[in-house]
C-alpha cells in the first residue's frame, strides 16, 4: 500500500507525529505539515504526561488518552508502559464504566473496532478483512455486550470493553497492537433507556436470543477462523445465559478463552495458592462458598473445583466442598431455575435440618461454616461485619474475596475486612484497595484482577502456537502467580502488585507456553519457550519506516 503524506500521519500505527526524523519528513513529504522542532519519543512521553495531568477527572484523562491513542499507538504504550499503576483504573476498569455508560454520546472515533450487526451478516467477512487492513491478525476481544462488569447490558456500547482490554493486553504482555481486533457482535438490548435514545448507536430493537443469535456467534467464529488462521478469540461479557454454552461449543475445538467464565477463575484461583502459602494450609481442605452464581461466580467455582481434581481428590469428596448463593439463598438442586452451571454445585435440602431458613447469605454461612467467601454478587455492603464475624469464629484465616466491580457495587471495603477479623483475614479486591494500617501491621491487599492474569494467559498461547487453551495451561498460569507472593512478610498479599505486572505477565506467559509444549499442543516447533515468548512481545519504540511506500 502506498500512503500520501496525510494518511502517514493519520495512520496511528505508522505515526510518529514530531518525532519524525529530517530525513523521514524528506523523503515522505512532511516538510510544512508538522513544527519544525524534532522531539524524541521520551520527549513527547514527558509532554503528554503534563498534558494529562492537567485534566481534572478520571474520566477527562480517559478522553485525552483514548485520542492519543487514536493518533499515535507507540507513543500511547510508551506512555501506558510508563505509568502502569497510575493507568490501569483510567484505561479499564472502574472508569471504563462510565465511558461504556456514555459512549454513544462521547463517540468520536471506532478506535479500530469492527461493529457487526445481527441484521447485516451477509457484510461480516468483508468488514473483518477491511478492519484488519492487512494485518496478521493473532488475538481478538469479541464481546456482544449483554453482561458488562456489573453493569448489565449496554448493547453496542460495550465495544469499549473490547477495545479497553486489548490496551492491557500490549500495555502489559507487550502483544503487538498490529495484531489485535477489537469486534463488538450487536443483536440489540435489553435496556430501553438505550433504544430511545436518540444518540444510541447500536441496533434499535430488542436483543435478539435462541438458534438466530447463536446462528450469528457461529458464522462470526468461523469467518474470523477463516480469516485469521492463527487466532487467540477471547470472548468478554456475554451474557450468562449464552457464555458458557459457547465456551463449551468452542473450547476443545479452537484457541479460545472466555474472561468471565476461566480468567476470573484463574486470578481467584491463583489469589487461593497466595493466601495457602501465607497461611500453610492446603487447597482441598478448604471449604469454599460463592455469593453471586452468575457466570463469574459459577465459573470461579468450577475452576477451583477442577483444581482439586487436579490435586487427586474424588469428585464426589471435591463437590462436598463447594457451595453457591445466590439472591434466593444457597442454592439447592430441587430449583427448576439452575443454569446448567450452577447445577453440579447445588446442593440437596437433605444435608440440612433447617433448609427452607438458608434463603440469606448470613444463613448460609452459619449453617455452612466456609474458609472461603467469594463476592460477584455486585450487592454492594452484602458482607456484613456479623458475617464476617460468623465466618472468623470458624477458621484461624478466614480467605475473604469481594470482587464485584465497580467500586459502588463491592461486597466489603478491604479495611473493615482487615477490623472486623482482627488482621487475620486474606483479602483480595475486585477494585485496586490502599494498603491497610492495623494494629502495627501495613496489609497490602491484592486486586483479583483479571488483568494479572489474562495477557500473560494470551501471550504464551499465542508464543506457543497452541492449538487449543488446556486446563492445564490455565492451572500453570494460576500456580505461576500465586508463587509470587512473598509468604513470610507480615501483612503480605495474596496477590502480586499492580506495578509490576508487565515483570509477571511474561511469567505467566513462559508458564502457560511450556504447559502447551509439555502436551503437544504448539503447531510450530518451539526449541527455547522464553525465547519464543521474547520474540512475541512488542515494545513501544518507532519502526524503521523504509519498507512504507508513499506516493509521489
Amino acid at each position: 500500500m502506498k500512503y500520501t503524506p496525510e494518511q502517514l500521519l493519520h495512520d496511528p500505527f505508522l505515526n510518529k507525529g514530531t518525532a519524525f526524523t529530517a530525513e523521514e519528513r524528506a523523503k515522505y513529504g512532511l516538510n510544512g505539515l508538522l513544527p519544525s522542532a524534532i522531539q524524541t519519543l521520551d520527549q513527547q512521553v514527558t509532554q503528554a504526561y503534563a498534558q494529562l495531568e492537567s485534566k481534572p477527572t478520571p474520566v477527562a484523562k480517559r478522553q485525552f488518552l483514548m485520542q492519543l491513542f487514536n493518533v499515535n499507538h507507540v507513543l500511547f504504550y510508551k506512555l501506558f508502559s510508563e505509568h502502569i499503576v497510575e493507568f490501569m483504573p483510567i484505561v479499564y476498569d472502574p472508569t471504563i464504566a462510565d465511558f461504556i455508560e456514555n459512549y454513544s454520546a462521547l463517540f468520536i472515533e471506532p478506535q479500530n473496532a469492527t461493529y457487526l450487526s445481527i441484521d447485516a451478516q451477509d457484510d461480516m467477512e468483508a468488514a473483518l478483512r477491511r478492519s484488519a487492513n492487512g494485518r496478521d491478525i493473532r488475538l481478538i476481544v469479541v464481546t456482544d455486550g449483554e453482561g458488562i462488569l456489573g453493569i448489565g447490558d449496554w448493547g453496542t456500547q460495550g465495544v469499549d470493553i473490547a477495545v479497553g482490554k486489548l490496551m492491557v493486553y500490549t500495555g502489559a504482555a507487550g502483544i503487538d497492537p498490529s495484531q489485535v481486533l477489537p469486534v463488538v457482535l450487536d443483536a440489540g438490548t435489553t435496556r430501553k433507556e438505550l433504544l430511545e435514545d436518540d444518540l444510541y448507536l447500536g441496533v434499535r430493537h430488542d436483543r435478539i436470543y435462541g438458534e438466530k443469535y447463536h446462528a450469528f456467534v457461529d458464522k462470526f467464529v468461523a469467518t474470523a477462523e477463516k480469516l485469521f488462521p492463527h487466532l487467540y478469540l477471547h470472548f468478554e461479557d456475554f451474557g450468562r445465559a449464552n457464555a458458557a454454552d459457547i465456551l463449551n461449543q468452542y473450547k476443545d475445538k479452537i484457541t479460545t478463552f472466555n474472561d468471565d467464565i476461566q480468567g476470573t477463575g484463574i486470578i481467584v484461583l491463583a489469589g487461593l495458592f497466595g493466601a495457602m502459602n501465607i497461611s500453610k494450609q492446603k487447597l482441598t481442605d478448604q471449604v469454599y462458598m460463592s455469593f453471586g452464581a452468575g457466570t463469574a461466580g459459577a465459573g470461579i467455582t468450577q475452576r477451583v473445583y477442577d483444581e482439586f481434581l487436579q490435586q487427586g481428590m474424588d469428585p464426589a469428596e471435591a463437590k462436598k466442598h463447594f457451595y453457591l448463593v445466590d439472591k434466593q439463598g444457597l442454592l439447592f438442586d430441587d430449583d427448576d431455575t439452575l443454569t446448567p452451571a450452577q447445577k453440579p454445585f447445588a446442593r440437596s435440602r437433605s444435608e440440612f435440618k433447617n433448609a427452607a431458613e438458608l434463603t440469606s447469605l448470613e444463613a448460609a454461612v452459619k449453617a455452612v461454616h466456609p474458609t472461603v467467601l467469594v463476592g460477584t454478587s455486585t450487592q454492594p455492603g452484602s458482607f456484613t461485619q456479623p458475617i464476617v464475624a460468623e465466618m472468623a469464629a470458624h477458621t484461624e484465616r478466614p480467605i475473604i474475596f469481594p470482587l464485584s466491580n465497580p467500586t459502588k457495587l463491592a461486597e466489603a471495603k478491604a479495611a473493615d475486612l482487615i477490623k472486623w477479623t482482627e488482621g487475620r483475614a486474606l483479602v483480595a479486591t475486585g477494585i485496586p484497595a490502599a494498603d491497610v494500617d492495623y494494629n502495627g501491621v501495613t496489609y497490602a491487599i491484592g486486586q483479583a484482577n483479571n488483568a494479572l492474569v489474562y495477557p500473560g494467559l494470551g501471550l504464551g498461547t499465542i508464543a506457543a502456537t497452541s492449538k487449543l487453551l488446556s486446563d492445564a495451561m490455565i492451572s500453570a498460569a494460576a500456580h505461576s502467580l500465586g508463587g509470587l507472593v512473598d509468604p513470610d512478610k507480615a501483612g503480605a498479599a495474596v496477590l502480586p502488585p499492580v506495578s509490576k505486572l508487565d515483570q509477571f505477565s511474561k511469567t505467566v506467559a513462559i508458564a502457560v507456553a511450556t504447559q502447551a509444549v509439555k502436551d503437544g499442543l504448539n503447531e510450530e516447533p518451539i526449541a527455547d519457550v522464553k525465547q519464543a515468548v521474547a520474540d512475541m512481545q512488542w515494545s513501544p519504540e518507532y519502526r524503521d519506516l523504509t519498507d512504507v511506500e508513499v506516493e509521489d
